[in-house]
């Protein structure tokens, strides 16, 4: 066996069943809230600083390019999910840190979404959950917080947002019971076209806008 074909299987090895990057799976590998993997920061010790903040529903749909619902309709799709997004803080701060290192600094902002079995489950943790939080607490304070749950966790590269869905459900509970809405939801990120520039997402409700100049592609998503 040569080394590049040693260092693949090793890879491959080392690999965890969900972690995406072009297609979503239909066997979702749920762990202990304890033992599942949480966001991933590697030497980027200053974007832990960093917050996210809770989306509104509206904001979750345009985040995914979802085809907006009937407005005669008050049903909003995914009403057991719940999304966490980059403050404007966050998106200034990823430019302004990439500028002080001399472009050493990553340009990469998190997404997180929280796909939960049922509403009822979802509406009981958004009460406890704060609507704002630093990215270096979501794996202590959301993810590992979470006890007697259990999570199967996919990650997505998209370009410059890296997106991370957890699906949630009780321990001992067997099968998920919104597995539609999370495959949905899986397949709609899936689908979306690489991010170029974060920033776009200034452009979203409650976030402050900015002048910049930003291709079409990279906001096309969010109008």
């Amino acid at each position: 066996m040569g080394k590049k074909e040693e260092k693949k299987n090793k890879k491959q090895k080392h690999q965890h069943p969900n972690d995406q990057t072009t297609k979503p799976t239909s066997d979702f590998a749920f762990k202990l809230s304890s033992e599942v993997k949480g966001l991933k920061f590697g030497g980027q010790f200053m974007v832990k600083s960093f917050t996210i903040r809770r989306a509104r529903p509206l904001e979750l749909l345009k985040l995914l390019a979802f085809p907006q619902t009937n407005k005669t309709s008050n049903k909003i799709p995914f009403p057991s999910t719940t999304a966490f997004l980059p403050t404007n803080f966050t998106i200034l701060a990823h430019h302004a840190w990439h500028t002080l290192t001399l472009g050493l600094g990553t340009k990469k902002a998190k997404v997180v979404l929280f796909v939960f079995e049922s509403e009822t489950m979802k509406l009981a943790v958004d009460r406890i959950w704060p609507p704002e939080i630093p990215l270096g607490e979501v794996n202590k304070k959301l993810v590992r917080g979470l006890n007697g749950c259990e999570m199967a966790r996919f990650k997505f590269r998209k370009g410059c947002i890296t997106f991370y869905v957890y699906a949630v459900r009780r321990v001992g509970n067997i099968g998920f019971s919104c597995a539609d809405d999370l495959r949905t939801i899986l397949q709609s990120v899936v689908d979306l076209k690489d991010f170029l520039d974060h920033t776009a997402m200034l452009a979203m409700p409650n976030q402050r806008s900015i002048n910049y100049s930003c291709p079409q592609a990279a906001i096309a998503h969010y109008l």
